[in-house]
């Protein structure tokens, strides 16, 4: 079963310089919409059959994201089923993000 994160665990974490694959399982809407920095799109509909993308660095906490945290439950439970580790789940979304660390993240209308 993954595991949440928090998002100021994440924050800092990144504020850190700590090694992080970000991964949004939203839709490219969404994604277009609102989004954390340097992150892969692959939404979960379709992670199954593209789980060859996702490459995380060596030693990278992966973090799954979507708009409220249960798409990216899903997600990282799929990438740790296909052997990819210990997975993350952003607690809340990036509407926690958006809440608690960086108001200039949109939320949606």
């Amino acid at each position: 079963m993954p595991k949440h994160m928090h998002p100021t665990e994440l924050a800092e974490k990144l504020k850190a310089g700590e090694s992080v694959y970000l991964l949004d399982v939203r839709q490219p809407w969404e994604h277009e919409y609102a989004r954390l920095p340097g992150d892969v799109l692959i939404p979960l509909h379709e992670l199954g059959e593209r789980i060859g993308e996702v490459n995380p660095p060596e030693g990278a906490a992966i973090v799954v994201y979507c708009h409220h945290g249960m798409r990216s439950l899903s997600g990282a439970a799929i990438l740790e089923a296909k052997g990819l580790g210990e997975c993350y789940s952003l607690y809340g979304g990036i509407e926690a993000w958006s809440l608690l660390i960086d108001p200039t993240v949109k939320r949606y209308g």
